[in-house]
């Protein structure tokens, strides 16, 4: 009863549309959810997700869930979730992912799924990290291990918004490192982030990775934005 009048007094809205969602209705509506624009890129092994990173990283398989627009739909999703707490946005999304990306042959022999980290002054501002549930209905839905201790981010930064890309890419380039063990030679690491741009994060995130003897690297992003 409580539960029905909390919800009469302040009824759950979409974060994408900001309409009240209805009784069969979980986090994102289903209008929003038909209106999401799928990159597909689990078809294909040649997508623009891999393709960023040709010369840049050996990737095993990269894809995006969705493309991310300025002031669409999706960006409403992203910012919700990144700075309005709205963590179950992220876990719908990785929910949804997983069970497309299970019949993926690429990453089949995945380990681990690793979220881009966060620095731990930037976790204590935020509370959270952004991609953090995402990764964990992923790990969950694929059968695999969430770990989100190997990756370390080392240097905060703050927003980088007003740098160029050259400038960026120095700051990126030795924000990450890693610590592992033998026990982690051979692994196959899902790296996960929210949206993907130049790639230069993800970039500096897998070289790191890549330290672990033997091990193989594959990306996925909830969102793709041509830079």
């Amino acid at each position: 009863m409580l539960k029905s009048l909390a919800n009469i007094l302040f009824p759950k809205t979409c974060p994408g549309c900001s309409n009240i969602l209805l009784e069969n209705e979980y986090t994102v509506c289903i209008a929003c959810m038909h209106n999401m624009p799928y990159t597909q890129h689990h078809l294909s092994a040649e997508n623009e997700t891999f393709k960023r990173f040709y010369g840049r990283l050996p990737l095993e398989h990269a894809s995006a869930l969705l493309y991310f627009h300025k002031q669409g739909l999706v960006q409403q999703l992203i910012h919700n979730l990144k700075y309005k707490g709205q963590q179950d946005i992220g876990k719908l999304m990785g929910q949804w992912y997983a069970q497309e990306l299970k019949g993926v042959p690429a990453l089949q022999s995945v380990t681990d799924v690793i979220p881009v980290p966060l620095h731990p002054k930037k976790l204590r501002e935020r509370g959270y990290n952004q991609v953090a549930e995402f990764g964990k209905a992923l790990a969950e839905g694929l059968n695999v291990n969430y770990n989100e201790d190997i990756l370390l981010r080392t240097t905060y930064n703050k927003t980088q918004t007003k740098k160029n890309l050259a400038a960026r890419a120095a700051i990126i380039g030795s924000a990450f490192d890693v610590d592992f063990t033998d026990a982690d030679s051979g692994k196959h690491f899902l790296l996960i982030d929210d949206v993907i741009t130049t790639g230069a994060t993800l970039e500096s995130c897998g070289k790191a990775l890549l330290k672990v003897p033997d091990s193989k690297l594959s990306i996925v992003t909830i969102a793709y934005a041509h830079s």
